[in-house]
């Protein structure tokens, strides 16, 4: 996942090419990256759009840089299909 803090509004925008071949999910937010506040707010836009509760989602690396890994706690199959219906839906 790639966070872009400061954004004019919360956003999941799609899916980027990393320079290793990955792919990362590129997200923007508009919570400053302070005190936690950014990565504070991705999980709660990724729990709105995925439709999860925020304690199902867990940052577990990453916490001050661009790159998070995040920990999603629920059926992979299930998971994958609401982000790729999100995705869909925002041409992402």
């Amino acid at each position: 996942m790639r966070l872009s803090p400061r954004a004019s509004r919360n956003r999941i925008e799609g899916s980027i090419p990393l320079a290793d071949g990955g792919t990362a999910l590129k997200v923007a937010v508009t919570a400053p990256p302070e005190a936690g506040r950014a990565n504070a707010a991705l999980i709660a836009l990724l729990a709105k759009e995925l439709h999860l509760p925020k304690g199902r989602i867990r940052l577990v690396a990453g916490a001050s840089a661009r790159l998070k890994t995040l920990l999603i706690a629920g059926e992979a199959g299930d998971l994958g299909a609401r982000l790729k219906a999100r995705l869909d839906r925002a041409g992402g």
